[in-house]
């Protein structure tokens, strides 16, 4: 056994044990920290063999770094996966077959993705091909420190890709994918504050990284969206997905899905930073953006 896995979790009673299964094609290893779950979460990972540790929940990048920092991992390559996630058979065989001959400075393996919304594969809209490092060597990777959109980041070594993909394919209702895409609203609030105001440290290494697509995506976030007028930018970027990157080809469900992720999402991120700079009434010092945070949305930045 090569790899060992990370899960985070909290109430994933409908797909929890989907990727369990999945999973004992590559490893008997797998590692769940959990939010303490309210559902049976918890009992099917037991059930499934997987260790099960539970962590009072701040944010998605302190959780899976708590893991890396305490999972006690035996394997030489540890794996990032979500529960609403899975792999496909090609990428199973290409896992096994594949990873005990990596060759030494190699430290990371990137993993395309599918993502599946309504049962349907979203392929346009720049939704595919997405890469992201799912696979690094034990002790190389840890996790961006950030409120939104966190990525592994490798202390040394070069990366490869694997050909074969993960699916993304979340089985719960919209009324559930509009209440997550909420809370994302607040991370992403953080984060656009921080870039403007720049009341908490902010981790940079990823701009630093060996890795274009993220690289990219992070700059035109950082250096070009957040720049250009709220009251524009959300619908210029649904514009730019549906119609010149062709996600009019993903048929309804990805106009839906465009629609709603790539501009009521972006809109109502737009919404949360408009109403909290109102609340600050002109008064942007570290102490008043900690304060408004932490008495609104309970959010605590050291």
């Amino acid at each position: 056994m090569d790899i060992s896995v990370i899960i985070l979790t909290y109430n994933e009673t409908k797909h929890i044990g989907r990727c369990l299964e999945n999973l004992r094609g590559i490893t008997d290893e797998i590692f769940i920290i959990d939010a303490y779950s309210t559902d049976n979460t918890v009992e099917i990972a037991k059930q499934y063999g997987a260790k099960v540790y539970q962590n009072k929940w701040i944010n998605y990048a302190v959780q899976f770094q708590w893991a890396l920092d305490n999972c006690p991992v035996t394997t030489p390559w540890v794996m990032r996966m979500d529960a609403d996630e899975y792999l496909e058979p090609p990428l199973i065989t290409e896992i096994n077959t594949r990873l005990a001959t990596v060759p030494e400075e190699v430290s990371g393996i990137y993993i395309r993705r599918k993502v599946f919304f309504k049962n349907k594969w979203i392929r346009h809209g720049g939704f595919y091909p997405h890469t992201l490092l799912r696979i690094w060597r034990k002790g190389k990777g840890s996790i961006e420190q950030r409120w939104m959109d966190e990525h592994i980041v490798l202390s040394e070594g070069k990366t490869i890709m694997f050909k074969e993909h993960i699916v993304d394919h979340n089985l719960n209702s919209i009324h559930w994918w509009v209440n997550k895409h909420n809370n994302y609203a607040i991370r992403e609030m953080v984060d656009l504050l921080n870039i403007k105001y720049g009341f908490m440290g902010t981790d940079g290494r990823l701009l630093e990284s060996n890795d274009p697509q993220a690289k990219r995506k992070r700059f035109l976030k950082e250096k070009v969206y957040s720049s250009m007028r709220p009251s524009m930018r959300a619908l210029l970027y649904f514009i730019f997905r549906y119609v010149m990157r062709l996600g009019f080809l993903d048929g309804y469900q990805g106009f839906i899905f465009h629609f709603m992720q790539g501009y009521w999402y972006r809109l109502l991120v737009d919404v949360n930073v408009q109403e909290f700079e109102e609340k600050l009434n002109g008064d942007s010092s570290r102490e008043q953006l900690v304060a408004l945070l932490k008495r609104d949305y309970n959010i605590v930045v050291e």
